[in-house]
């Protein structure tokens, strides 16, 4: 199997889903506030998440915000972590990790 992988799994919404409830998801998750997330996807920039108590939510944890010499966090992995803006273009959150934030300090 290859190391990396799109968001597919059943429980991840369509694109079409996502973009309805854009404006929901804004709101449930400012800026500032806490997450915690399975990673349903891993890609050379980043993992995708699914934030707990939001499943219409898809959150991007970039490799921009990790610090060198991290891994990215496999498949399946619980995260936690903070919201670091709204993309709204691609309705995307932007979250960086906990562990990245801990190894940079």
């Amino acid at each position: 199997m290859d190391e990396y992988t799109w968001p597919t799994r059943p429980e991840v919404l369509a694109a079409g889903e996502v973009r309805r409830s854009w404006a929901a998801t804004a709101a449930a998750l400012p800026v500032g506030s806490r997450i915690t997330g399975e990673v349903v996807g891993r890609q050379p920039f980043g993992v995708f998440l699914r934030i707990e108590g939001v499943p219409e939510a898809v959150a991007l944890a970039e490799i921009t915000a990790m610090p060198l010499g991290m891994d990215l966090p496999a498949l399946g992995a619980l995260v936690r972590g903070q919201v670091l803006c709204h993309a709204d273009h691609v309705r995307q959150v932007r979250v960086r990790l906990d562990e990245w934030r801990a190894a940079d300090e």
